[in-house]
């Protein structure tokens, strides 16, 4: 049998001690005083162990059951065996036995129990036997069987109650630390949502104002009006990348309930597409674009597809400056959403910018986690491509575009 622990148990409090043992002793005194009445004449040592050795005996019995939860086997037996020659200790030989049925262990408590129905025997037969005319001689064999059977049952019951308990609350702590697991693995997921998002919106803005401050390095011939608006345009994408990176961290700084409590703020989708590439337009890219789809997409397929084109365009910009940039998109509901941005070869050497390495394995991760895939490198005249295949559902409602 599965059981709970020994600690299932509840430690007791001084009344749950002071209560018990009351109900110990009354018994203990009942015992002796029904023994004396019923007992047969008795003189002697025997007298004098009755009037005084029973009832010292029977205190020390009491007192051994305070140790009964520490060592339950070993009290249980020797106050069960000194029953045998004290009535006084009856009361706490039910206590240690019912203490030890809480275990809901049956050959320990069976054992005991039928013990304890012998040293009943013995008690009544041999030690102090009672007057044959009181009862029949089956009276109290039934009566000490009948007893010691209650007692058991009791403490099996007792057990069982305490199982449940120590089961249900098992299960409640369980129960709560796998929230809190949850709300852990929450938190990270968003701080990793959160960091792609940075990557994916301050990369564009960076690499934006960096363009433009290499051309000023390199562009001798411009006039003070395209001078001014060029640093017009690196003042305005490094306001809105500083003012991002703020509101990002603005949300990293916060607690870790209010972070997962903080409503996501609105995600591009394919309708902002056109106005991500007016704004390559206007940083100086040479970009085109074709898009033949005329259906809505899932929302989740199309930030993901606005993230992957807005990747290209970075791309193209940081490591091909000067190149044209072909952005391809593709498909229709119950076939695959194809978005394909491809650039040719620089045509000029511009400022060398750092790559982190990060941009392309996130944007695969990005199409893994709805289901599609993504492939890019170079290509055969000299340029780069980057095509991801996201799935397309049909029967979509109208809602991103």
């Amino acid at each position: 049998m599965s059981t709970a622990p020994l600690s299932s148990a509840p430690p007791l409090r001084p009344w749950s001690h002071a209560w018990r043992l009351t109900v110990v002793t009354l018994i203990g005194l009942m015992a002796w005083s029904s023994t004396q009445s019923e007992m047969a004449p008795i003189d002697g040592a025997l007298l004098a162990w009755f009037q005084i050795g029973d009832p010292l005996l029977g205190l020390a019995c009491l007192l051994l059951t305070l140790l009964r939860r520490r060592y339950p086997v070993t009290v249980a037996a020797i106050v069960t065996v000194a029953s045998t020659a004290s009535v006084t200790a009856n009361g706490a030989a039910a206590l240690v036995l019912c203490s030890l049925a809480t275990r809901r262990r049956y050959a320990e408590t069976i054992s005991l129990a039928v013990v304890s129905i012998g040293t009943g025997f013995i008690t009544d037969s041999m030690i102090y036997p009672k007057r044959p005319d009181l009862q029949p001689y089956w009276y109290e064999p039934l009566v000490i069987t009948a007893c010691i059977a209650a007692v058991v049952a009791i403490g099996f019951a007792v057990g069982a109650r305490r199982d449940l308990v120590w089961s249900l609350r098992s299960r409640a702590e369980t129960a709560e630390r796998e929230q809190h697991a949850r709300a852990a693995e929450a938190r990270l997921l968003e701080r990793h949502r959160i960091a792609r998002e940075m990557h994916d919106v301050l990369a564009h803005r960076i690499s934006v104002v960096a363009m433009h401050a290499g051309a000023l390095g390199f562009r001798t011939d411009l006039t003070r009006e395209q001078t001014a608006s060029t640093a017009k345009t690196i003042a305005e994408n490094a306001h809105l990348a500083l003012q991002e990176l703020r509101e990002v961290l603005g949300v990293l700084r916060t607690s870790d309930d209010a972070l997962t409590d903080t409503p996501e703020p609105p995600q591009p989708t394919l309708a902002d597409l056109a106005r991500l590439v007016d704004e390559a337009r206007s940083a100086g890219m040479d970009v085109s674009i074709t898009d033949t789809t005329t259906a809505d997409l899932p929302a989740t397929s199309a930030r993901t597809a606005y993230r992957i084109a807005q990747e290209g365009l970075t791309n193209a910009r940081k490591h091909s400056p000067g190149a044209a940039v072909l952005v391809r998109i593709d498909g229709g509901p119950g076939q695959d959403l194809i978005v394909d941005v491809g650039n040719s070869a620089p045509r000029h050497l511009g400022l060398a910018l750092p790559s982190s390495g990060y941009g392309l394995l996130g944007l695969a991760e990005r199409a893994e986690l709805v289901g599609g895939t993504l492939a890019y490198g170079p290509d055969a005249t000299g340029g780069f491509r980057l095509r991801a295949v996201l799935p397309w559902p049909a029967l979509i409602a109208k809602s991103n575009r």
